[in-house]
C-alpha cells in the first residue's frame, strides 16, 4: 500500500482519474503525446499493489513487439513484473500451444515458414501469376479476409461492399483463398491469422477450457485499441466472456490501417457496450510544442465527419517552439536539396541527427532524399523499407537497362528508351491501383522521371550517360549504415518521435494518394498527415514541389489539407490559380543568368553552370582544370564518394574558366553552394592562386 502514492505523483488530474478507476470498463481516449503507456501501466501496477488482482491474472496486449517490450520494461521498474504484456499474435500463440494437445490429441503444428510459396502455389494451380508482387497483393488480401472475418466463399460479396481493390477479379482471388488454406491444411501448418482463429474458436466452442482460462486471467488491458480488426475483437470477446474487466486506450483520430482490417468503431462505441464504463480523455500533450499542437488540431479538426469519440483536442504543455515551416519547390530535387540544408543548420544546432526525421507518403519518395543526404554527407538511415537501390524491382530494372544499352537499343528519346526497357520488368502505362503492384510501378516510373531530369540538365545525354548516373547514385547511397537522420514512410512512423520531422512530397496524388477515391479514404489520408505532424517535438517543415524534375511542368497543386494550414502571409497562401499566373508573370530572363562573354541570357542548365553560352570562346585554364580534377580524385578517395559528389565536371569547368580569387566570386559559381564552399572552399582558391591545399 506505501508504494500507491508514489505511483500517482507526477501524473495530471485526467491521467490520475484513469489510474484509480475501479475495475471494470474504463476506456482511455488518449491523443497523441499525452502519455497513454505512462498512464495505463501505472494503472496496471495500481490495481496490482491494491491487491485488486495478482500480476499474474493480468494480459496486456498491443500491436507491436516493441511496444509489447516497453510496456514490460516500465512495468518491472513499478513493482509489477509477472504482468503479461504481449502482441496478440504472441499471447494466443502461447495460449493455443498449452490448449492444442487437450483439442486436438495431437502436437500443435507448427507456423508455416514460407507462407508465400503456398500462396504462389495456389496461384500456380490456377493460372494465376507468380511474380513477386503480384503474389505479395494475393497474400495481403487473404490476410484482409481472414481479419474481417471473411471465408473464400464470402469474399467476392464482401470485397464489393468494402470496395476493395483487389488485385485479381474477386471469383479469382476466392479460389486462390481456398487453394491456399487447403495447401496449408495439408502441410499441416498455421499462419499467423491462424493463431487467432484458432484460439477463439477453442474459447468459443469448449466451455471448460474457457472457464479454465478465465481464472487464469481475470484483468485485460489492450492499447491502441483503434487498430482493432474483427478478427482480434473476436478474440478479446473470447477472453472476456461475460465479464467486464477491461481497459482499452486509444485515439480514433490515429487510425491509419483501414486497408488491413482495422477499425475504430469498437473504440468509438465502447460507452454503449459498457454503459457503466469509466471514460477517461488524455489531451494535454507532453510531447509536442503549442505551435505544433495548434497545427495538428487543424488538420484533425477539418476533417469532414467526427464522431463524438475522435474529437478530442490537443493542449499543448510544453513552452513555446518555432512556428511550423511551409515551403513550396520548383521541383522535387530542389525540395531535397533545401530539406538536406536545413537539416545541416539544425545539426549545426545541436539537433542530432537521430532526433530528424523526414517522412514521405510512399516509399518510392524516398530516392531523391537520399540523394540529397548523400550529396550534403548527412549520414541517415531507411525506416520500414529498403534503401531504393537495394529494392528488387530497381535491381532488375537496372540489369535491364544494361541489357538494353549492350544490345544498343537507342531512340533517341531517353526516357522513351527507358520506359521501353522497363516494359520487360513490368512497367505498364496505367499505375496500378494499389499494394505491392502500385509500389513496384512507382520505383519504376520513378527511374523514367530521373532520365526525364537527366535530359533536362544534360539534353545529349543518352542511355549510356544515363546507365553510369543510375550506378553513381547506388554506389553513393549506400554508405555504411550508422546513426542518422531517419527516412520513413508515415505509416512506419507511427508510434515514432523526433525533435525535428520534415514532411515532404506534400501534393495532391501523393497525399492523399491518386487511388483514394473514396471520403472515408481521403479522411484516412488526413489522419496520415495527422499522424506525421504529431511526430514531430519541436521543430517541423511541410514542403512540396510543383515538378518533379527541373525543367519540367509545374503542374502540381500542393495537397488539399494544406489549404487551410498555410499562414496568410505565406506565399503559398494565395489561391493556386493566382501563384500560377504570378509564376508566368515573371518570365525566366528576369532571374536567369547572362553570358559573361556575349551577355545573352543563359537558359540551359549547363549553360548556366558554366557561366557562358555553349558557342561562345573557352577561355578555360587547362593546366589548372587538370589541377582541380587531381584534387578532386584525390579527395573523393578521402570522403570515400563518388567525384561528382565534390565537384561535377561542369563546376571545375567553370572555376577553371572564371579563376575566382575570393568567397565572394567562387560562391557565385552553380555548383558551389554553402556546405561545399566550407568544405571545400578553401582547397579551390588555394589551387586558382597556385598554391597546395593543406592535407594534400
Amino acid at each position: 500500500m506505501a508504494e500507491q502514492p508514489r505511483l500517482l505523483e507526477g501524473l495530471d488530474p485526467e491521467q490520475r482519474q484513469a489510474v484509480i478507476a475501479p475495475r471494470g470498463p474504463v476506456c482511455v481516449l488518449a491523443g497523441a503525446g499525452t502519455g497513454k503507456t505512462r498512464t495505463i501501466t501505472r494503472r496496471i501496477a495500481y490495481l496490482v499493489q491494491r491487491g485488486l488482482v495478482a500480476p499474474q491474472q493480468v494480459l496486456a496486449v498491443t500491436f507491436t513487439a516493441r511496444a509489447a517490450g516497453e510496456m514490460r520494461t516500465r512495468l518491472r521498474e513499478l513493482g509489477a513484473a509477472g504482468v503479461q504484456a504481449q502482441t496478440f499474435h504472441a499471447a494466443a500463440f502461447r495460449q493455443l500451444r498449452y490448449f492444442w494437445p487437450r483439442v486436438h490429441d495431437t502436437q500443435m503444428w507448427p507456423l508455416a515458414d514460407n507462407k508465400f510459396r503456398l500462396v504462389m502455389q495456389a496461384a500456380h494451380r490456377l493460372g494465376l501469376s507468380t511474380e513477386r508482387e503480384d503474389v505479395r497483393d494475393l497474400a495481403a488480401e487473404i490476410e484482409w479476409a481472414k481479419a474481417s472475418l471473411v471465408g473464400p466463399d464470402q469474399y467476392p460479396a464482401a470485397a464489393a461492399q468494402a470496395g476493395r481493390v483487389t488485385p485479381v477479379l474477386p471469383q479469382q482471388l476466392a479460389q486462390a483463398f481456398a487453394g491456399y488454406e487447403k495447401l496449408k491444411n495439408e502441410a499441416r501448418v498455421l499462419d499467423f491469422d491462424d493463431l487467432l482463429l484458432h484460439i477463439a474458436a477453442i474459447l468459443e466452442e469448449r466451455p471448460d477450457i474457457a472457464e479454465e482460462f478465465r481464472a487464469r486471467y481475470r484483468s485485460f488491458v489492450v492499447d491502441e485499441y483503434q487498430d482493432v480488426n474483427p478478427l482480434q475483437q473476436r478474440v478479446l470477446d473470447a477472453w472476456l466472456g461475460s465479464r467486464d474487466d477491461i481497459t482499452v486506450v486509444g485515439d480514433a483520430n490515429q487510425t491509419i490501417y483501414s486497408f488491413a482490417g482495422a477499425t475504430p468503431k469498437w473504440l468509438i462505441g465502447f460507452p454503449r457496450r459498457f454503459p457503466e464504463a469509466t471514460v477517461v480523455r488524455l489531451e494535454r500533450d507532453y510531447r509536442s510544442t503549442p505551435q505544433v499542437v495548434d497545427l495538428a488540431n487543424q488538420v484533425i479538426g477539418a476533417a469532414r465527419e467526427r464522431p463524438a469519440g475522435t474529437r478530442l483536442r490537443l493542449v499543448g504543455q510544453r513552452s513555446d517552439g518555432p512556428r511550423p515551416d511551409f515551403a513550396e519547390y520548383e521541383d522535387e530535387t530542389a525540395e531535397a536539396e533545401a530539406v538536406a540544408r536545413r537539416i545541416a543548420r539544425l545539426a549545426g544546432q545541436g539537433v542530432a541527427l537521430s532526433e530528424i526525421a523526414v517522412l514521405f507518403r510512399v516509399n518510392a519518395q524516398s530516392e531523391v532524399y537520399e540523394k540529397a543526404l548523400s550529396d550534403a554527407e548527412i549520414p541517415y538511415q531507411v525506416r520500414g523499407g529498403e534503401r531504393f537501390f537495394a529494392r528488387a524491382e530497381v535491381r532488375q530494372a537496372m540489369t535491364a537497362l544494361r541489357t538494353a544499352l549492350a544490345h544498343g537499343a537507342e531512340s533517341g528519346d531517353l526516357p522513351a528508351t527507358v520506359r521501353d526497357a522497363l516494359r520487360e520488368v513490368g512497367l505498364v502505362d496505367e499505375p496500378p491501383a494499389g499494394g505491392a503492384a502500385r509500389e513496384r510501378w512507382e520505383s519504376l516510373i520513378a527511374l523514367v522521371e530521373l532520365a526525364e531530369e537527366l535530359v533536362a540538365a544534360v539534353p545529349d545525354a543518352d542511355l549510356a550517360r544515363y546507365v553510369r548516373e543510375l550506378e553513381m547514385r547506388a554506389e553513393s547511397q549506400h554508405p555504411p549504415t550508422v546513426e542518422g537522420v531517419t527516412l520513413a514512410s508515415l505509416h512506419a512512423a507511427k508510434g515514432l518521435e523526433w525533435d525535428a520531422v520534415f514532411l515532404v512530397g506534400l501534393v495532391e496524388g501523393t497525399l492523399p494518394i491518386q487511388h483514394a477515391d473514396t471520403d472515408a479514404a481521403v479522411e484516412e489520408e488526413r489522419r496520415l498527415l495527422y499522424v506525421g505532424v504529431t511526430r514531430a517535438r519541436e521543430h517541423l517543415h511541410l514542403s512540396w514541389a510543383l515538378a518533379r524534375a527541373g525543367g519540367g511542368r509545374r503542374f502540381r497543386k500542393r495537397s488539399r489539407f494544406l489549404y487551410s494550414l498555410v499562414p496568410d502571409d505565406h506565399p503559398a497562401a494565395l489561391p493556386n490559380k493566382v501563384r500560377q499566373r504570378e509564376l508566368l508573370a515573371k518570365p525566366k530572363k528576369k532571374t536567369n543568368p547572362r553570358c559573361r562573354m556575349c551577355n545573352a541570357e543563359l537558359v540551359s542548365t549547363m549553360d548556366v553552370k558554366l557561366g557562358r553560352c555553349a558557342d561562345c570562346p573557352s577561355d578555360v585554364d587547362e593546366g589548372l582544370l587538370e589541377q582541380l580534377k587531381a584534387w578532386r580524385s584525390a579527395r573523393a578517395k578521402q570522403l570515400k564518394v563518388p567525384a561528382y559528389v565534390v565537384f561535377t565536371d561542369a563546376t571545375l569547368t567553370a572555376i577553371a574558366e572564371q579563376r575566382p580569387t575570393d568567397v565572394r566570386s567562387l560562391v557565385g559559381i552553380s555548383g558551389v553552394g554553402a556546405s561545399k564552399l566550407e568544405k571545400f572552399g578553401s582547397d579551390v582558391l588555394a589551387l586558382v592562386q597556385g598554391e597546395r591545399p593543406d592535407g594534400l
